[in-house]
C-alpha cells in the first residue's frame, strides 16, 4: 500500500519547476533534432527534383513512407523502452537515425530515396511516444500537459532554425563537388549521433536515479505518481492481454482518430508549405527558409503558452475542440485566399498545432498504466502518425494531377472538423467513471 503524500503545494510547485529545468532542455533539444532530420527534405525537394529527377508525388510518396516503418517499429520500440530504460534507448535511437541521416546525402533516384526513408523511420520509431511515456515517471497528470508542451516545443524550434539554416546549406551547392541538398543532410545528421553520448550520461531512467534530487524526494515523487495511478483505477495494467484490452478500448480509437487528422495537417504543411512559398514569386532558397519558419513561431507561442489551461478534464476538451476549429479555419483561408493572407491563415492554424497535440495524449494517459501505458501510447501515436504518410502522399497526388497544391488544404479543414466533432465524446478516465456512477445513480 502506498504511503499516504504529504507534500505541500509549494513544494510541489517547486519540485515541478526543478524538474522541468532539468529535464525539459535536452528533451526539447533531441526532439530539434529529430525533427531537422526527419523534415529537411522538404527544402531539398527541389533541388532533388531537378539533380535525381524525383518527380512532386515520388516526392510526397517518400515524404510518407517514413511514416510506416515508424508506425510500425512504434510499439515494439516503447515495450523495449519500459523494459531496458529511456536513457540507454533514447541514445540507441539517436545513433542510428543520426548515422542513416547523413546517408540520405547519398541517394541516387526514386528507389533509394524511397529505402532510406523507410529505414531511417524503423531508426526513429519510439522516439516520441518513449519521451511521452517517459514524462508519466516525473510529471502527474496535472502538470503532464505543460511539459508535453513544452517538448512539443521542439518542433516549433526545429522549423524555426531549420528553415533559415537549411536554405543557407542549400546556398553550398558545388563545394567541394556537394549537391547543396547533400551538405544539408550531412551537416543536419552528424548532431544527432553526438548528442546521443550527451543523454547518455545526463538522462536520468527514473527520479530515484536522479543525482540532484534527494532520496526522500525521489521516493515521495515515486509514490506520488503511484498512488495518482492507483485512483486512476486504469482498466488496463500488465500481462498477456494487456494489448488486446487495449485495443478494444473505444476511447484510445477515439484519441487516434483525432491524432490521425491532426498529423494529417502538421506534416503537410510541413513538407508542402516551402514549395508553394517558392511558387509564389522568387524567392532565394534563404528566403523561403526565413518565410516557412513563420507558422512555427506561432505554434511556439501556442505550445509554451496555452497548454497549461487543460488542469481539467472539462478544460481539456474544450481546448481541444476549440484548437481543432481553429486549425480548419486557418487552413481554409490559407487554400481560399492570396499568398499573403494565406500565409497568416497557415500562422492562425499552427498557433494550435501543439496545444492540441499536447492535450491528445492526456486522455489514453489517464486510462492505462504499466506496460499497458508503454503499449498504448505506441499504439496512439502509430496509428495517428499514419496521418505524415496519407498527407504528404495525397498531397503529392493533388499537387501533380491539378497543378495547385493548395486544393488539398480543404480537404484538411474537412478533416480537422471530423476530429473536433469525434473529440466531444472523449473523457479521460476518471472522468468517465463519474458518468457511469451517476449513470447508474440515476437507473437506482
Amino acid at each position: 500500500m502506498n504511503k499516504p503524500d504529504t507534500t505541500s503545494v509549494a513544494q510541489r510547485t517547486s519540485l515541478n519547476s526543478l524538474l522541468l529545468r532539468k529535464l525539459m532542455p535536452l528533451l526539447v533539444i533531441v526532439y530539434v533534432i529529430s525533427f531537422l532530420d526527419r523534415t529537411n527534405i522538404a527544402l531539398a525537394k527541389h533541388s532533388m527534383s531537378i539533380d535525381l529527377g524525383i518527380s512532386a508525388a515520388a516526392y510526397g510518396l517518400g515524404a510518407g513512407l517514413f511514416f510506416l516503418t515508424y508506425a510500425a517499429f512504434e510499439i515494439p520500440s516503447n515495450l523495449i523502452m519500459h523494459r531496458v530504460g529511456a536513457r540507454f534507448w533514447i541514445t540507441r535511437i539517436m545513433v542510428t537515425w543520426g548515422a542513416l541521416s547523413v546517408a540520405m546525402a547519398f541517394v541516387s533516384g526514386e528507389t533509394s530515396f524511397y529505402v532510406m526513408r523507410l529505414l531511417l523511420g524503423a531508426a526513429e520509431a519510439g522516439l516520441f511516444p518513449g519521451v511521452l511515456l517517459y514524462l508519466t515517471y516525473w510529471f502527474g497528470r496535472e502538470e503532464r500537459a505543460r511539459a508535453t508542451g513544452y517538448f512539443l516545443l521542439g518542433v516549433c524550434v526545429a522549423n524555426i532554425v531549420g528553415g533559415p539554416l537549411g536554405g543557407a546549406l542549400l546556398e553550398l551547392d558545388g563545394a567541394l563537388g556537394f549537391h547543396g541538398w547533400q551538405w544539408l543532410f550531412v551537416i543536419e545528421g552528424v548532431p544527432a549521433i553526438l548528442l546521443a553520448f550527451v543523454v547518455w550520461k545526463m538522462l536520468p531512467d527514473r527520479p530515484t536515479s536522479a543525482p540532484w534530487l534527494s532520496r526522500d524526494e525521489a521516493l515521495a515523487l515515486e509514490r506520488r505518481l503511484a498512488a495518482e495511478q492507483d485512483a486512476q483505477g486504469s482498466g488496463h495494467g500488465t500481462g498477456a492481454g494487456v494489448l488486446r484490452s487495449v485495443i478494444g478500448d473505444r476511447q484510445v480509437w477515439l484519441a487516434i482518430l483525432v491524432y490521425f487528422c491532426h498529423q494529417l495537417t502538421i506534416y503537410t504543411v510541413i513538407f508542402f508549405l516551402p514549395g508553394i512559398i517558392g511558387k509564389s514569386g522568387h524567392f532565394s532558397p534563404l528566403m523561403i527558409g526565413l518565410l516557412s519558419a513563420t507558422p512555427w513561431v506561432a505554434a511556439a507561442i501556442g505550445a509554451a503558452t496555452l497548454p497549461r489551461f487543460a488542469s481539467d478534464s472539462s478544460k481539456s476538451r474544450r481546448i481541444l475542440i476549440a484548437g481543432l476549429v481553429i486549425m480548419a479555419t486557418g487552413m481554409l483561408i490559407a487554400a481560399w485566399s492570396s499568398p499573403v493572407i494565406g500565409l497568416l491563415g497557415v500562422c492562425l492554424s499552427a498557433l494550435m498545432f501543439f496545444v492540441v497535440q499536447s492535450i491528445i495524449f492526456t486522455f489514453p494517459q489517464s486510462r492505462l498504466s504499466g506496460s499497458a501505458l508503454a503499449g498504448g501510447l505506441g499504439l496512439v501515436n502509430s496509428c495517428g502518425l499514419l496521418g505524415g504518410f496519407v498527407g504528404p502522399t495525397v498531397m503529392g497526388i493533388i499537387e501533380q494531377t491539378t497543378g495547385r497544391a493548395m486544393n488539398g488544404l480543404v480537404c484538411l479543414a474537412v478533416a480537422l472538423l471530423i476530429a473536433a466533432v469525434c473529440s466531444t465524446r472523449l473523457r479521460h478516465g476518471n472522468e468517465e467513471r463519474a458518468d457511469d456512477k451517476r449513470g447508474v445513480m440515476s437507473n437506482a
